[in-house]
């Protein structure tokens, strides 16, 4: 098992974030993905959408509050991005190069995490087979991302490294994780 911990850093460091840490984990065993988000400071800043009764497929979660995953095959332009709200609506979308090819991965019918929220924690953890579109055999290289929507309306964007000039969580050199 390959397991490493992360931080994740705002593009922008501003007052309404600065107070926040974004924590977690990200192991491959097999091909079995498994990642573990910490959102930590005063979540009453925070807009977190309210968990829903039937947890599907859902497009444009990255309008509030989610945590996302960027998932590439090391030497080829694909990968796929895995969006999770703490609603507990998901979506996984492939793509077959830098923002091109944009669709949804139909051979994830369901993506089941779990969310927990306590007075100053919002963890999300997620475990995913990626037999389905990745070999077993093949390396990884991996974006760890999340948005958070303050109260006020603005969105922060959070990752590992930020590599342009504007806040893009599908360049292929802020994938910075190897598994």
């Amino acid at each position: 098992m390959n397991e490493q911990n992360f931080d994740l850093q705002p593009f922008n460091l501003t007052s309404s974030v600065s107070d926040f840490k974004i924590t977690g984990s990200i192991a491959r065993n097999g091909n079995k993905l498994t990642i573990c988000y910490a959102l930590l400071g005063n979540l009453t800043k925070v807009q977190i959408p309210e968990s829903a009764d039937l947890r599907k497929r859902k497009y444009d979660l990255w309008e509030e509050t989610c945590f996302e995953l960027f998932v590439g095959i090391k030497n080829s332009p694909d990968y796929w991005e895995f969006n999770l709200s703490p609603a507990g609506h998901w979506n996984v979308f492939r793509l077959e190069d830098y923002r091109q090819g944009l669709e949804e991965e139909m051979a994830v019918t369901s993506l089941p995490f779990s969310v927990q929220q306590k007075s100053n924690a919002l963890l999300v953890d997620l475990e995913v087979d990626l037999n389905q579109f990745i070999l077993v055999q093949q390396s990884l290289e991996v974006g760890i991302t999340s948005v958070i929507k303050s109260n006020d309306g603005n969105l922060s964007y959070w990752a590992l490294t930020h590599c342009g000039e504007e806040a893009d969580f599908h360049r292929r050199d802020s994938f910075i994780v190897e598994l």
